[in-house]
């Protein structure tokens, strides 16, 4: 699984529109849905913004672990 799979699949399980999560991150909703689709390499800062918009780690994105939680801050 590829991190734009990931993407899509934790998006749709929580029932968010592509829309929401560009607005979130400052970009247009086709931008986004380009990332998602794999056609263009989301920047490191975005993908930072969507781990705090829904609240997973982003080694769950990219398909380190299985586990989406984020760790406690210690």
């Amino acid at each position: 699984m590829y991190y734009n799979q990931r993407l899509k699949e934790i998006r749709e399980k929580r029932e968010i529109k592509q829309k929401e999560i560009a607005e979130a991150i400052g970009i247009k909703q086709q931008q986004y849905q380009r990332y998602e689709k794999g056609e263009n390499i989301m920047p490191v800062s975005y993908l930072i913004e969507i781990c705090k918009y829904l609240n997973v780690s982003a080694d769950y994105i990219l398909c380190f672990t299985d586990n989406e939680t984020k760790l406690p801050k210690k």
